[in-house]
């Protein structure tokens, strides 16, 4: 299974400062790895999930990415991908990708790299494509949305791919969430109408720009004229959201 790519040295200058660790989210990260001592992080970006209590060493292909790790106090990454892991079999308790598997080029050996480097449990966050369509934003930008839906797996492959024995839990998104994903904004639509915002979430840049001004302007009329609140705006006092995130995490059967 391949995908169409991001480009993160071109595009992901600001992306530590939208894309933070949220501790309500990592807190289920952190279950999934259990007594983990050494864990491998695959596609790790600027460290966002990484537990600092613990031996992690991250793989991470961008510069622009791996340069912000220092910002944020997290050790360097190995320069590779996910598909080519230059580690032995069964070498760390744990391994983990954190919303990153829908930029792998060859995913399903991304996957299956990840098995095969960690002898305990593989901690997969991504979305479930069937799901997507629950967030308000398919009024707006349907075509960002559908962006999104064709780069993720269902679970039902990713489950297959990974084998073990498999869980996956729906994660509640809080209305503060300080991972600047999508869903992460249900409650303060305005977020929205900030470019950095979108420059930080990869599905806006597989629309034309076009596209995207025809939402972001929809939107913000909608915000102004009280539509949106109208219909909407219950979700602004709505602690959480139980939308597509989920945590996916195998265990090997042995």
């Amino acid at each position: 299974m391949s995908i169409s790519s991001f480009n993160y040295d071109q595009a992901g200058e600001t992306y530590g400062r939208s894309r933070q660790t949220d501790p309500r989210i990592a807190a289920y990260v952190e279950r999934a790895i259990g007594e983990a001592q050494t864990i491998i992080n695959v596609g790790a970006g600027a460290g966002s999930y990484e537990p600092k209590d613990k031996y992690v060493m991250a793989v991470e292909p961008s510069k622009t990415m791996r340069l912000q790790r220092k910002e944020k106090g997290r050790p360097p990454a190995v320069i590779g991908r996910a598909e080519a892991l230059p580690f032995d079999d069964r070498s760390f308790d744990a391994a983990m990708a954190m919303v990153t598997i829908h930029h792998w080029q060859d995913m399903e050996r991304g996957i299956q790299e990840l098995r095969r480097v960690s002898k305990g449990p593989v901690a997969i966050l991504t979305f479930a494509p069937d799901a997507l369509h629950e967030f308000w934003n398919m009024a707006y930008f349907p075509e960002v949305v559908e962006a999104e839906r064709k780069r993720y797996p269902t679970m039902e492959w990713l489950t297959t791919t990974l084998g073990g024995s498999c869980q996956i839990e729906a994660v509640p998104i809080p209305l503060d969430c300080l991972d600047g994903f999508q869903e992460a904004f249900y409650g303060r639509p305005e977020a929205f109408l900030n470019p950095e915002v979108r420059r930080n979430q990869s599905a806006w840049g597989f629309v034309s720009e076009e596209t995207a001004s025809k939402g972001v302007t929809k939107l913000e009329a909608d915000l102004q004229s009280g539509k949106w609140d109208k219909r909407y705006g219950h979700y602004r006092r709505q602690p959480f959201f139980v939308g597509a995130l989920r945590l996916l995490v195998s265990t090997p059967d042995h």
